[in-house]
C-alpha cells in the first residue's frame, strides 16, 4: 500500500514582504489613478494613529526598562571607557547625518501638503528650550505628546528604578515596568499585522499627487545612508587602529562575515554571538572585554540607526515644506542619540520611531508612510554600521584595559572562542 506525501506547506511571506510588496504596489496605483487616490488617505491614517496611541508607552518604558540595568553592571574603568565610545561615536553619527540631510535634501520632491504644513515653527531661546525639557507634570506630558520631558522622566525613574532594586531587593517596579512594556509591545505586533493596508493606502496618496517622482527621493535617502556608512568608516576605523597600534587595512576582510549577516538578517541581536566570537578570533579582545562589551554595545550602540534617524527628521521636514529652526536641530540631534538607548525591537519598531519624532517635532505623519516603505534596505545600513562600531568599541576598550592582542589581530597567533 502507498503511503501519500502531505503536501508540503507554502511558505507565508514575511511583514517585511508585504510592506515591500504594498510601497510598490501603492506607488504604482497612486500614479496611475492621480488624485482620485487621495480618497484612501483616511484609511492610512487610522493605520498612523493606532500606533500613535501607543507611542508615548512604548518609548518611555522601553528606556527606563534599558536605564534599569545599566548602573553597577558598567562600573569600573571598562564601563566608563565602554560607554563614552557609544556617546561618542553616536554623536559624530547623528552630525553626520545632519550635514548629509542638508547637503542633499532626500525629502527635497515630494509633496506633501497637510494642514501642519503650514503651521508656524515655534522659536524660543535656548533658556526656554532647556526649561521645557523638564516636565512639571509627567502626565500632562504624556497627555500632550510632549516626548522630551517625557524621555527625561524615564530616564530617572530608570536609573533611580534600577538603583532601588538593587539596594532593597526589591524589584516589583522594574517587572512592572517590564510587563507594561511587553503589554504595549503586543498592541504594536497587533497593530503591524495591517501595516501593508495602511502603507498602501498612504503611499498611494502621496503617488497620486507627486507620480513616480516619489522614487527619487526615496533613493536619495538610502544613498545618504550608504555614503553615511562609508564616511563613518572612513573616520572610525582608522582612529581605531591608530589607539590600538595595528594595520586598519586589515580590518575590511575580518568584517566580511558579520557584515554579510549585517545585511541579509537586518538584526544587531541576531549577528551578536558571530559578532562575539569574531572580537575574540579576529581582533584580538579578550573573551572578557568581548561579554561585556558586546551584549552592551548591541544594545546601546546604534550609530548607523542615529544617523538614519536625523536623516529621517529632515526626510519628513523637507518633503513637509516645514523648515527647522537651529534650535530643533540641536534636538534632532538630541532625539537620535536619546533614541539609541531605547531600541525598540518588535517587528516594524521603525514605525514608532519615525512617529515619535514627527510627533515631537510638530512634522506631519504622512511622509512616515515613505520611509516605512524603504525601512528593509534603511535597515541593512543602519545595522551593518552598529555592527562594525561595536567591535570598534571593543577594541578602544580591550586596548585601554590592556587586553588587546596584537598577534591575534595581526594572525600571528590562533585563539579558539569557547562557548
Amino acid at each position: 500500500m502507498t503511503q501519500l506525501a502531505a503536501p508540503a506547506k507554502r511558505k507565508k511571506l514575511s511583514l517585511t514582504a508585504w510592506i515591500i510588496i504594498a510601497t510598490i504596489a501603492g506607488l504604482v496605483f497612486g500614479s496611475l489613478v492621480g488624485p482620485w487616490a487621495s480618497n484612501l488617505k483616511f484609511i492610512g491614517t487610522i493605520f498612523i494613529r493606532l500606533i500613535q496611541m501607543s507611542v508615548v508607552c512604548l518609548v518611555m518604558t522601553s528606556v527606563a526598562s534599558a536605564l534599569a540595568g545599566i548602573e553597577g553592571k558598567g562600573a569600573g574603568k571598562m564601563g566608563v571607557v565602554t560607554f563614552a565610545c557609544i556617546i561618542i561615536f553616536t554623536l559624530i553619527s547623528a552630525g553626520l547625518g545632519l550635514a548629509l540631510g542638508m547637503i542633499v535634501k532626500p525629502g527635497v520632491g515630494v509633496t506633501i501638503g497637510t494642514e501642519a504644513s503650514t503651521a508656524e515653527v515655534a522659536t524660543a531661546s535656548i533658556q526656554d528650550t532647556l526649561v521645557n525639557f523638564v516636565p512639571t507634570n509627567i502626565f500632562e506630558s504624556m497627555a500632550n505628546g510632549d516626548m522630551v520631558p517625557c524621555l527625561l522622566f524615564s530616564i530617572f525613574f530608570g536609573i533611580c528604578a534600577g538603583g532601588y532594586a538593587r539596594k532593597t531587593g526589591n524589584h516589583l517596579v522594574m517587572d512592572m515596568i517590564k510587563s507594561v512594556n511587553g503589554v504595549v509591545v503586543n498592541i504594536i505586533k497587533a497593530v503591524m499585522h495591517i501595516a501593508p493596508i495602511g502603507v498602501f493606502c498612504l503611499l498611494a496618496d502621496v503617488a497620486g499627487g507627486t507620480g513616480f517622482a516619489v522614487i527619487l527621493p526615496m533613493i536619495k535617502f538610502l544613498a545618504c545612508l550608504l555614503v553615511g556608512d562609508v564616511i563613518q568608516y572612513a573616520l572610525f576605523a582608522p582612529f581605531t587602529a591608530a589607539v590600538c597600534g595595528v594595520n586598519p587595512l586589515k580590518m575590511f576582510k575580518k568584517f566580511s562575515k558579520m557584515g554579510m549577516m549585517a545585511i541579509t538578517t537586518t538584526s544587531s541581536a541576531i549577528c551578536l554571538p558571530v559578532e562575539m566570537e569574531d572580537m575574540v578570533t579576529k581582533f584580538g579582545i579578550s573573551r572578557r572585554v568581548s561579554d561585556f562589551v558586546g551584549p552592551i554595545s548591541m544594545s546601546m550602540n546604534s550609530t548607523g540607526a542615529a544617523q538614519c534617524y536625523v536623516l529621517a527628521i529632515l526626510f519628513m521636514s523637507q518633503a513637509t515644506g516645514i523648515t527647522l529652526s537651529p534650535s530643533q536641530f540641536a534636538m534632532t540631534i538630541l532625539l537620535a542619540f536619546l533614541m539609541c538607548m531605547g531600541t525598540i525591537v518588535v517587528p516594524g519598531g521603525m514605525v514608532v520611531t519615525y512617529t515619535f519624532f514627527a510627533a515631537t517635532l510638530g512634522l506631519p505623519t504622512e511622509s512616515v508612510a515613505i520611509l516605512i516603505g524603504i525601512d528593509w534596505f534603511s535597515g541593512m545600513f543602519r545595522t551593518l554600521m552598529n555592527v562594525i562600531v561595536d567591535v570598534l568599541v571593543g577594541m578602544v576598550v580591550a586596548k585601554s584595559c590592556k587586553e588587546f592582542h596584537k598577534d591575534v589581530y595581526d594572525e600571528k597567533v590562533e585563539v579558539v572562542y569557547e562557548k
